[in-house]
């Protein structure tokens, strides 16, 4: 069980940028996760994930955002996001909110383990901390 908060209007501002990246630039076998992060100064950063040939190389939209982020000069980060687009097979309006997969928690943990995450939890679209994601996380000495 996880430690939940609601949502301010600011996640779901939050939400509709990692919608609007993901709608604008959604191609079919590409780019179907887009992902919004926004950092403690208020700036968003959203990008899409890239799909690749081979699996293992494919980049996951939250870590385009936190890299899209962090390039722009803005490290340190308040709350992210990511939404599937649906495929076009899928019955299916809207975007839907999805939680981080393994290397993404590991990954937005190791960049700000005050990190929120926005996420669908028990039917509820809500937030957490990174860090309830990733119990007993592995660490460095850099931490």
């Amino acid at each position: 069980m996880i430690t939940t908060k609601k949502l301010e209007e600011q996640d779901y501002e939050l939400i509709r940028a990692a919608e609007k990246v993901i709608e604008d630039n959604y191609r079919y076998g590409r780019h179907h996760i887009g992902a919004a992060v926004r950092t403690t100064s208020g700036k968003v950063f959203a990008a899409v994930h890239l799909e690749a040939n081979v699996g293992r190389i494919a980049v996951c939209g939250e870590a385009m955002a936190l890299g899209k982020s962090i390039s722009e000069g803005h490290p340190d980060f308040e709350t992210i996001v990511a939404v599937a687009h649906p495929h076009p097979h899928e019955d299916i309006e809207n975007c839907w909110v999805v939680a981080p997969c393994g290397m993404c928690r590991e990954l937005i943990s190791d960049y700000g383990q005050n990190t929120d995450v926005i996420l669908k939890y028990q039917g509820e679209i809500v937030k957490c901390n990174v860090m309830e994601l990733l119990p007993e996380k592995y660490g460095s000495e850099l931490e």
